[in-house]
């Protein structure tokens, strides 16, 4: 007996799973702080860690070799960048990693002001 079914993928595609079976259906982060400069890194691991899927694994372990930008890690793992997010929301959850923001520009001095500063750092 032979399947007729048409096969849309081969034998070299090896395993496929679904984004949403690795987010468990969910498609947005549960926290707004993972822009793509936002910077992870992860936190010491506790001795009764949480049980972890390979994807959240392979990022926790991403972030703890060095602290890497949200860009980065999804590159690196080789996972969309939606579902980077998601997990990286599910960590920091956790307790497992820290995130850093980069400072809007808007909050940044003006280069006027800094001219200021280091002219009158040089008069003393």
């Amino acid at each position: 007996m032979t399947d007729s079914t048409p096969r849309w993928y081969d034998d070299e595609a090896g395993p496929m799973v679904r984004l949403y079976a690795m987010t468990a259906g969910r498609a947005r982060p549960s926290s707004a702080a993972f822009d793509l400069m936002a910077v992870v890194q992860a936190e010491p691991r506790p001795d009764e860690a949480p049980t972890l899927s390979p994807e959240q694994r392979t990022i926790f372990t991403l972030c703890g070799e060095r602290p890497r930008p949200v860009a980065e890690v999804a590159s690196d793992s080789g996972l969309p960048l939606g579902v980077v997010r998601v997990l990286l929301s599910d960590l920091l959850n956790e307790g497992l990693i820290r995130v850093n923001r980069p400072v809007p520009p808007a909050q940044l001095p003006q280069a006027h002001i800094l001219r200021e500063v280091i002219d009158g750092l040089r008069a003393l």
